[in-house]
């Protein structure tokens, strides 16, 4: 280590420099070594370990630096993916409500329409209930009718030939001839002679004979409803067809008279 300067012995050394001339006193001193160039060389590389710190210090800082921007950028961009992630997930949401709403709404329907249905259907059950109770109600009606039907076409049947020589009779007397009316349950009867004017005009009346009741669809003159109703009443309850071949001749004649 360099030896620390004294300014005590420079001061003695510059009065000794004004002495006269002659032997030194300086010259009989030992050299002194300050080691300037240890102290420089020593400083050069503290300088340059120092301006190496620096460099170090100023890339670390700049190093840490970006790094902290590249840290900012990725979390303002995750930020921003998050907050898209966000605004996807209330969109979803917002329309996932609202599907769920029209499902429930679809829903609501459908249990109102399966309800109307049941209650329909219900009602159709006890429609077809009752449509069964008539249907057989009225099968069994047609039944007894047929069977009534065919009981009176047997004995009608049975009696054919017994009637014959009568209906010639009353067609003789009453002046009477059968014809088609154009279809098979019907009978037109044409009486002549009902006129005391015109004994060719002629009278005539349709005869059904479908149902086990006979009934008169037209007749030609016109006549009174009611008493044709009479005529019919009688017939349906006697099972006699002289009795509605006289009434109607009846009828005729006194039509005529009017």
């Amino acid at each position: 280590m360099a030896t620390a300067f004294e300014p005590s012995l420079s001061a003695s050394l510059s009065r000794q420099s004004l002495a006269p001339a002659g032997p030194s006193a300086a010259d009989s001193l030992p050299s002194i070594n300050f080691g300037f160039d240890d102290l420089r060389e020593r400083m050069a590389k503290f300088s340059a370990r120092f301006d190496a710190f620096i460099e170090q210090g100023r890339k670390r800082v700049l190093e840490e630096r970006n790094q902290f921007r590249m840290n900012v950028a990725e979390l303002q961009e995750d930020q921003r993916m998050k907050k898209q992630d966000i605004e996807i997930a209330q969109v979803k949401t917002a329309t996932q409500q609202q599907t769920i709403e029209k499902e429930e709404a679809e829903t609501r329907e459908m249990e109102a329409a399966i309800a109307s249905l049941e209650a329909q259907r219900d009602r159709h059950v006890v429609k077809r209930d009752d449509l069964r109770k008539q249907i057989a109600q009225t099968q069994g009606e047609i039944e007894s009718r047929l069977a009534a039907q065919r009981a009176f076409a047997a004995q009608q049947e049975a009696q054919s030939r017994y009637n014959v020589p009568e209906l010639d009779f009353w067609i003789t007397n009453l002046c009477l001839r059968i014809e088609g009316a154009g279809q098979d349950d019907r009978l037109k009867f044409v009486y002549t002679h009902v006129d005391e004017k015109n004994w060719e005009r002629e009278a005539w009346f349709e005869l059904v004979t479908s149902a086990r009741d006979y009934d008169v669809k037209h007749c030609r003159p016109k006549l009174d409803r009611d008493s044709v109703e009479r005529v019919l009443e009688k017939v349906n309850e006697s099972r006699e067809l002289v009795v509605l071949l006289k009434g109607m001749r009846e009828l005729f004649v006194e039509a005529m008279k009017s």
